[in-house]
């Protein structure tokens, strides 16, 4: 288990699983049809905790371009590593995603509503309001990036220990799960809270290339890319300044 397969098999099944939840709630005729948000933002948690736990021992369990930026601008993960990183969270996140509609085929054939089939892919806005979609995504990140900060020991640097695996496995899968459940309850109902440019990019290349009906909102698409990286910047920076 290299940090490269780590990267991608702990993304792909977060993806899995946690689009799998929103398939599950969304889609026509499923056992969950209408289960609602708790069943959601719960499944998603419970998907990091499962991606943590598998890719935490060889990676550090990044799962997430942003916790690789952020971990990055705050001197804890190398710079040359981050393209390696994010190239297969992207691939695992695609994977993922790919798993998702194969598994529900027969739910998406049956599903009219093209807006819930996206929805199985990426995220969307409630309310379609670019600065304030924007400026939720980086603020959801923000507490997702910031918490792990302090979940962490401040004392881990690449100059203390170069070889360490620092990312989401550092502090324990439990931890992050339930901050990232907080944040779904919380702070996800405005944008659905992507949190993760893999998350959502990735999928919607899916959602794209696979034989679903319905646009992809490429318009939207940039919002939970950028956001997330620039929450992810500001927690960071933050966290060197009060630390």
């Amino acid at each position: 288990m290299t940090p490269f397969i780590a990267e991608l098999t702990g993304t792909m099944l977060l993806i899995l699983l946690g689009n799998g939840v929103v398939a599950n709630v969304v889609l026509k005729d499923t056992k969950g049809n209408n289960s609602g948000w708790i069943v959601i933002t719960t499944a998603w948690a419970l998907a990091v905790f499962v991606g943590v736990t598998v890719a935490g021992p060889a990676s550090g369990a990044h799962l997430n371009p942003a916790v690789t930026i952020g971990l990055a601008a705050a001197g804890k993960f190398s710079w040359d590593l981050v393209p390696t990183y994010i190239a297969a969270q992207m691939l695992g996140g695609m994977l993922g995603a790919f798993l998702v509609w194969l598994f529900n085929k027969d739910h998406f054939a049956i599903t009219e509503d093209e807006g819930a089939k996206l929805a199985c892919f990426s995220t969307g806005p409630a309310i379609r309001n670019t600065f304030s979609n924007l400026i939720s995504e980086i603020i959801g990140t923000f507490v997702l990036v910031f918490v792990i900060f302090h979940f962490s020991d401040p004392s881990i640097s690449l100059n203390a220990d170069p070889t360490a695996k620092v990312g989401l496995g550092s502090v324990g899968a439990l931890p992050v799960t339930l901050l990232v459940w907080a944040i779904g309850l919380s702070l996800g109902g405005t944008t659905g809270y992507a949190i993760n440019p893999a998350r959502d990019l990735a999928p919607r290349i899916m959602h794209s290339l696979l034989p679903v009906k319905g646009g992809s909102d490429w318009s939207y698409a940039w919002i939970p890319v950028a956001g997330p990286i620039v929450g992810s910047i500001i927690a960071a920076v933050l966290f060197g300044i009060i630390h």
